[in-house]
C-alpha cells in the first residue's frame, strides 16, 4: 500500500508535538518548503527560524538554542548540511554534546536531475566517523513517525535522513521501533538482505519476486546506522547462505562496509555483496533512473539475489522445471557444472566458518561432473 512521503510524516508529527511543547524549535536554511514545514510556520511562527542559505550558521544557532534548553530540529538538504557545515556538526554539536536533531532532507539521489552537486551519497560515511552522534535513516512512514517521537527527548546529538518519494507500508502493526535496534521485515533461509532507509522499499518488492520463484529471503532493516545493531545481524547470519546489503549511498563507508567489518571481525565465512554507488562520476537522471542504473531496481535486486543464492548452494537446480534445453548436451554440461559449484559451496557452508573445502576436493568434484557431461 502506497503511503505518504516520509518528509510529510516528519512535518505532521513534529507539528503535532510542537503544539504541545513550546520548547520545540525548528531552524531551516531556505528549506521551509522543501522540508514540508510551510504549515508549521503558519501555525507556530514563533517556533521556527529561517536562516537562509547558511548551513554553518544553522548548526551554530541550533547548538545555542539547545544550550538553553530548547528541543531543536535543524532542517536542511543533506548534501549541504553534511558538507558545508561538517566542522560545526563535529565541534558545536557532537563534541559539545548538545542534543540537537539534524534532519538531512532530499538525501541520496532524491534531487535526481540536478546531478552530483546535489546528491548526498557521502553523508552517512562522514557522520559515522564523528564521535557522539547517532544516525537514523527511516524506511517508511511508521519508522519516521516513531523516530520523531523518540527524537524529542533523545539525550544526545542525532542525524535523521529523508528522501522525497511516497513510501510503501513495509511494517506490520506488531512491529516496534527503537533507535539502535534493527527490525526484521521478512524471514527466509536462502539470502539475507540488509537495508537502511528507503532502499528497504525496493528490497521489499524484490523479496516478493523471489518468493514467487521459491527463493526465501530474509530482510532486516537497520534504520539506525549508528549505534548499529550488531546482535541482530549476528543472530540472522547462521540461518542464511549469503548476504546482500543495499543502500542509497556510496559503497564506501556506509551500511555495506559496516556489515563487512562485523562479519570479518567475527570470523564468519559467508558470501557477501555490497550494492550502492561506485566511486565514479554518476549518471544523470531521475532518482529512479539512477537507482535502476546502479542495480537497485526490484527486478535486478531479485536477479542478483537469485544468482547469489544459487552460487552459495542455497537453491538446487533440481527445484527448477526440467526442459528440453536443459537436456541437450550443452544444457546438461551447464547444469552439472552449476551443480558442482553449488555442491562445493554447500560443503563450505557445512564446514566450520573459518575453514574451506580443499582445492583438490573442488577440482576432483568439477572434473568428475564435467566428464559425466562430456560422455552424454
Amino acid at each position: 500500500m502506497i503511503q505518504k512521503a516520509n518528509l510529510d510524516i516528519f512535518s505532521e508529527t513534529l507539528l503535532d508535538l510542537a503544539k504541545k511543547d513550546k520548547n520545540i524549535i525548528v531552524v531551516t536554511s531556505d528549506s521551509r518548503g522543501s522540508g514540508k514545514l510551510t504549515q508549521f510556520g503558519k501555525e507556530l511562527p514563533d517556533q521556527i527560524i529561517e536562516v537562509g542559505i547558511a548551513e554553518q550558521n544553522l548548526v551554530g544557532i541550533c547548538a545555542g538554542l539547545s544550550a538553553v534548553g530548547k528541543k531543536v530540529f535543524g532542517v536542511s538538504p543533506s548534501s549541504f548540511l553534511t558538507a558545508r557545515s561538517l566542522e560545526q556538526i563535529k565541534n558545536d554539536i557532537a563534541y559539545s554534546n548538545h542534543p540537537v536533531t539534524l534532519v538531512g532532507i532530499s538525501a541520496g539521489v532524491s534531487y535526481g536531475q540536478l546531478g552530483s552537486t546535489h546528491h548526498s551519497i557521502h553523508d552517512l560515511a562522514v557522520l559515522r566517523t564523528i564521535n557522539n552522534i547517532s544516525i537514523v535513516v527511516p524506511s517508511d512512514n511508521f519508522e519516521t513517525r516513531e523516530c520523531i517521537k523518540e527524537a524529542i527527548n533523545y539525550t544526545k546529538p542525532l542525524f535523521i535522513r529523508f528522501g522525497k518519494k511516497p513510501m510503501l507500508k513495509i511494517h506490520n502493526d506488531k512491529d516496534t521501533f527503537k533507535i539502535g535496534k534493527g527490525v526484521k521485515i521478512r524471514e527466509g533461509k536462502d539470502i539475507l538482505f540488509v537495508t537502511t532507509g528507503e532502499t528497504a522499499q525496493r528490497v521489499y518488492l524484490a523479496s516478493e519476486i523471489l518468493q514467487k520463484k521459491n527463493i526465501h529471503s530474509s530482510h532486516i532493516n537497520m534504520h539506525t546506522l549508528k549505534p548499529f545493531d550488531h546482535d541482530l545481524l549476528l543472530e540472522i547470519l547462521p540461518t542464511v547462505k549469503g548476504i546482500i546489503s543495499v543502500e542509497e549511498h556510496s559503497e564506501n563507508g556506509g551500511l555495506g562496509e559496516k556489515c563487512a567489518s562485523i562479519i570479518s571481525q567475527s570470523n564468519i565465512n559467508i558470501p557477501f555483496k555490497i550494492i550502492g554507488f561506485p566511486d565514479e562520476y554518476m549518471i544523470n537522471g531521475t532518482q529512479s533512473d539512477v537507482l535502476d542504473h546502479y542495480n537497485m531496481s526490484p527486478e535486478k535486486l531479485a536477479q542478483i539475489a537469485e544468482d547469489a543464492a544459487f552460487s552459495a548452494g542455497a537453491v538446487a537446480w533440481v527445484q527448477k522445471p526440467v526442459t528440453a534445453n536443459l537436456l541437450s548436451p550443452f544444457g546438461t554440461t551447464l547444469v552439472l557444472t552449476k551443480v558442482a559449484l553449488g555442491y562445493i559451496a554447500a560443503l563450505n557452508q557445512s564446514s566450520p566458518r573459518n575453514s574451506s573445502v580443499s582445492l583438490s576436493t573442488k577440482v576432483s568434484t568439477v572434473s568428475i561432473l564435467t566428464e559425466m557431461a562430456i560422455s552424454l
